[in-house]
């Protein structure tokens, strides 16, 4: 297996890292008999945690991503590859992508082009991941509206639309409410989904569990991020430095409780998004602490 290829040349602690991980292979494509919870069957990663690989070359991210026995992924873009030879890529090393990161921008010029890269590359959901926004603000019921068409002409084609809230979209509003409450009450739930970033949520000051649990028919996608102890909240810029956010188990989150929530709101695909200081490290630590995660 390749990944036993790349050993002599990594650090004692990423060696111990991963030596740790491949008791994770089990968990991931072992017996299916064994008791797994459903958030560890339908556990992927957001391949933005393996961007700055996918710069140097795209397929060795893809490897990368094979390696730590991943089955399941969420794509940010294909890099200089083609989508066709980016699909090929990802079924040659047994991945699938279940849902693709598309720019709002894309979206608005040709809807009918994200459609056909979205097939594709075999997704299921087209995600927008960023709104173009000034310190938080934007016409969120021009927003929705767009939203709401979209999501139906993606249904039509087989598809599911999803949004991805990254902190902005909860800045509170003159007068009272959020522009993430327009984007919910001006949407249908069979058009717009959501995926929460659980750091990005709390990021904002929101509760993940109390948001999950206000919107259960809502949230289908999760992005599972940790955060340093210690870190301010309230802030709603959807931007924070990157030593804020630090490997799974490792930060102030209660994973059980956020997890169980996430189930319980029928979330159905959970991508570990790694955008700290030193992913390679990161993501082998927080993979031993989901192995054994009991919810």
């Amino acid at each position: 297996m390749k990944l036993f290829s790349h050993l002599t040349m990594m650090p004692r602690r990423k060696l111990i890292g991963l030596s740790l991980l491949l008791g994770f292979t089990s968990m991931m494509h072992g017996n299916p008999t064994s008791e797994k919870s459903d958030f560890q069957q339908a556990l992927g990663i957001q391949l933005w945690s393996l961007r700055e690989q996918a710069k140097l070359n795209p397929v060795a991210a893809l490897d990368l991503a094979r390696d730590y026995h991943f089955a399941l992924v969420e794509t940010a873009g294909t890099g200089s590859m083609t989508t066709v030879a980016y699909a090929e890529a990802l079924k040659q090393r047994g991945l699938k992508a279940v849902a693709a990161h598309m720019p709002y921008e894309r979206l608005k010029a040709d809807l009918a082009a994200v459609i056909s890269e979205a097939k594709t590359l075999g997704a299921t959901y087209v995600v927008i991941p960023w709104l173009p926004n000034e310190e938080g603000i934007f016409d969120a019921e021009a927003i929705a509206k767009e939203f709401d068409t979209w999501g139906a002409q993606l249904r039509a084609a087989g598809l599911k639309f999803g949004y991805h809230p990254h902190g902005y979209e909860f800045r509170p509003m003159e007068g009272g409410g959020t522009r993430f409450d327009i984007l919910i009450a001006k949407t249908k739930p069979e058009n717009v989904c959501l995926e929460m970033d659980v750091f990005w949520v709390a990021h904002a000051g929101i509760d993940p569990v109390a948001l999950l649990k206000k919107f259960p028919d809502r949230w289908r996608l999760l992005h599972v991020k940790d955060m340093r102890r210690g870190v301010v909240t309230g802030i709603h810029t959807g931007r924070a430095p990157a030593t804020d956010k630090v490997a799974v188990g490792q930060g102030q989150f209660d994973w059980p409780a956020i997890l169980r929530a996430a189930e319980k709101a029928g979330v159905e695909y959970y991508f570990l998004e790694d955008e700290g200081i030193a992913p390679l490290e990161h993501i082998p630590a927080s993979l031993v602490y989901l192995r054994d995660l009991k919810l």
